[in-house]
C-alpha cells in the first residue's frame, strides 16, 4: 500500500489496462500528472468513484484532422466525451505547416476559416500557437505532404523538379527536427496527384532517417485500390520506414477491400512494418470542390467563377477522376447541411441535378460557383462501405480505429460545424466490436484504442495504465457507452463516459466538463 496520500484516487473500478490482459478490480492512484499505483490504495486525498465502471487508458485517435479546429475551440468536447485524450493530426497530407501562401494552404486544412489567422509558417510556429491555445487533449502531428507541395510546387499537377524535391525534403526534415512524428500523404487530393512514386520514396527516406512513420491516404480508393496499397508498400520497403495505411478499405466494394487486406498481410509476411487504420462510418466525408481538377482549384475566386461556367471546364471536370467521381454514380454523393444551398441539403447530387434539369457535373459546377468565394462551405458524404467490410476490417489484428474527423463542440465557435465521426467514432467502435458483433473482447477493443496506436507511434508513456505512465485515463460504463450522433444529426454527444483525466487533470467529471484543460503538444525527440 502507498504511504502518502496521492493527489487523486480512482476508486473501485474494473481496470482494463491497455495491454489486452483480463480486466481486474483495482484502484488507480494519480499524482503529479502520472499514474502512481494500480492496486489497493489507502484512503485519503480526492477520489473519483468508479464502482461498476471500466477504468482504462485514455483513447488515442491515430487519424484525426483537428489541426485547426483545436485552435478555434480547444475544449475538444466531441473527443473528451468519448474518452479521447490524444489525437494525431497532420493526416492525409492535410495540416497546418509548412505554409508559405495561406490562400493555397487553406486547401489542405480542414475547418480553415477567418476565425484564427494563420500567423505561422513552420511546425515550430504551429506547435507554439497550439500550446498557447491550451487544448484539452494531447496533440502530435505528422508532416503533411499536401502542404509540402503547396509550399514548393503549388497546385500544379506534375512531379516536383529536382530542386523542388530538395526543398521539400529540407522542409520535411526541418519539421521532423522541430517535433513532428512522421510524414503523411493524401494522394487522391488535387495538390498531391502529380507526385510520382519515386518522389514519395525520396521523402519517405527522409522520414525514415529521423525515425518517423509514413501514413498514407493512398492514390486510388476506388478501382485499383489494392494496387495503390502495393505502391505504399513499395515506398515503405524502399525507404525502410514504418507504414500506416490510412482508412484502408476502399470505396469500390467488398472484394476490392479484401484485396487491400491481402496486400497488407502479404507485406507484413515479407517483413514490412505495416499496420492500418479505418474510420467508423459507412461513408466518406470531404468537400464538394474535391470534384475539381487542380487547374481550376489553383485560380482565385473571380477566375474560378468564370471557369466553372465555361463549357470546356465542365468537360474537363466530367473527365477528371476525382475522389468524388464514384464511377459516374452521383447518387452516392450527398450534400450536407450548408448555408448556401439549404434547399438541397441531405440530398444526393443526382436528384439535385434532375430537379434542376441538369447533368450532375453541370449541377456540381453551378453549386460551387454559387458558393464562391468559399466553396469549403459545401461538404458531402460519399456512401461507399458496408457492415460486412466493417466486420472484416475491425476484426483484423493490424487494424486500429480512427475518427478521420475534427474535434467539434455543440456550443461555442464550432457549434454550426459538422464533420461526421467527430462525436461518434470511439463510442461506436466499442459498441459495435464488443457488444453488437462480439468481434473483440473488451480488453482487446481497449488495446486497439490505446496501447496499439501508442506503440505504433513510439509513445512510450501513454496507452497503458501502469506506474510512471502519463495519467491519461477514461472511466466509462462498458455496457452503456454509445454514440448518439446520426448521419443528419451528427452533433450529439456520446453517452456513457463519466470521468476523463488528461495528464492527471480531471477534464470530465460525472459526465460534465470541468473547464480544466491540460493537454500537451507532444513533440518527438
Amino acid at each position: 500500500m502507498t504511504t502518502e496520500a496521492p493527489a487523486l484516487v480512482i476508486r473501485n473500478g474494473t481496470v482494463v489496462d491497455g495491454t489486452g490482459a483480463e480486466p481486474f478490480r483495482a484502484d488507480v492512484a494519480v499524482a503529479n500528472g502520472r499514474i502512481e499505483r494500480v492496486g489497493e490504495v489507502d484512503p485519503g486525498g480526492s477520489e473519483l468513484d468508479a464502482a461498476g465502471l471500466v477504468v482504462a487508458p485514455g483513447f488515442i485517435d491515430i487519424h484525426s484532422h483537428s489541426d485547426y479546429t483545436l485552435l478555434v475551440d480547444p475544449r475538444a468536447v466531441s473527443a473528451i466525451h468519448q474518452g479521447v485524450t490524444t489525437e494525431v493530426v497532420g493526416n492525409c497530407g492535410h495540416g497546418c505547416f509548412p505554409i508559405r501562401d495561406e490562400r493555397l494552404a487553406a486547401r489542405a486544412i480542414y475547418g480553415h476559416s477567418d476565425a484564427v489567422p494563420v500567423t505561422w509558417q513552420t511546425a515550430d510556429g504551429y506547435f507554439e500557437r497550439l500550446a498557447e491555445a491550451r487544448p484539452a487533449v494531447n496533440v502530435l502531428s505528422l508532416v503533411p505532404n499536401g502542404q509540402l507541395r503547396l509550399a514548393v510546387v503549388g497546385l500544379e499537377d506534375r512531379p516536383a523538379t529536382e530542386d523542388e524535391l530538395r526543398e521539400m525534403t529540407r522542409l520535411l526534415e526541418e519539421a521532423l527536427e522541430q517535433g513532428a512524428w512522421g510524414y503523411s500523404t493524401g494522394l487522391e487530393y488535387a495538390q498531391e496527384r502529380g507526385a510520382p512514386e519515386e518522389e514519395l520514396q525520396r521523402l519517405c527516406r527522409a522520414a525514415a532517417r529521423q525515425g518517423g512513420i509514413y501514413a498514407t491516404h493512398t492514390r486510388r480508393r476506388d478501382a485499383g485500390a489494392a494496387e495503390a496499397v502495393e505502391e505504399a508498400v513499395r515506398a515503405a520497403r524502399a525507404a525502410d520506414v514504418r507504414l500506416q495505411v490510412s482508412h484502408l478499405i476502399p470505396r469500390s466494394g467488398e472484394e476490392e477491400g479484401r484485396r487491400c487486406l491481402a496486400a497488407v498481410d502479404a507485406a507484413a509476411a515479407e517483413g514490412v512494418d505495416v499496420a492500418f487504420d479505418m474510420h467508423t462510418r459507412l461513408y466518406g466525408t470531404t468537400f464538394l470542390h474535391a470534384a475539381l481538377p487542380p487547374s481550376v482549384l489553383a485560380e482565385p475566386p473571380e477566375r474560378q467563377a468564370e471557369l466553372l461556367r465555361d463549357r470546356a471546364t465542365r468537360e474537363l471536370v466530367a473527365g477528371y477522376e476525382s475522389i468524388l467521381s464514384a464511377g459516374g454514380d452521383w447518387s452516392r454523393i450527398v450534400l450536407l447541411d450548408n448555408p448556401v444551398h439549404s434547399q438541397y441539403a441531405r440530398r444526393d447530387i443526382a436528384s439535385i441535378a434532375a430537379e434542376r434539369g441538369q447533368d450532375p457535373v453541370d449541377a456540381v459546377c453551378d453549386l460551387l460557383a454559387e458558393a464562391l468565394p468559399d466553396t469549403a462551405r459545401l461538404m458531402v458524404i460519399n456512401h461507399c462501405h458496408t457492415e460486412t467490410q466493417q466486420r472484416e476490417t475491425f476484426a483484423h489484428p493490424l487494424c486500429m480505429p480512427g475518427s478521420d474527423a475534427t474535434t467539434l463542440a455543440p456550443d461555442g465557435p464550432l457549434a454550426g460545424s459538422v464533420f461526421h465521426g467527430a462525436y461518434t467514432w470511439a463510442a461506436w467502435f466499442l459498441r459495435f466490436t464488443v457488444r453488437q458483433e462480439r468481434l473483440l473482447t473488451p480488453a482487446e477493443a481497449v488495446r486497439r484504442l490505446t496501447a496499439v496506436p501508442a506503440v505504433r507511434l513510439g509513445l512510450s508513456d501513454r496507452g497503458i495504465l501502469r506506474p510512471g505512465a502519463a495519467a491519461d485515463v477514461v472511466v466509462f460504463d462498458g455496457e452503456a457507452l454509445a454514440e448518439q450522433g446520426t448521419t443528419f444529426e451528427p452533433n450529439r454527444l456520446a453517452t456513457g463516459v463519466y470521468h476523463v483525466l488528461v495528464n492527471g487533470v480531471v477534464t470530465l467529471r460525472d459526465g460534465a466538463l470541468t473547464g480544466d484543460r491540460a493537454g500537451q503538444v507532444l513533440r518527438r525527440t
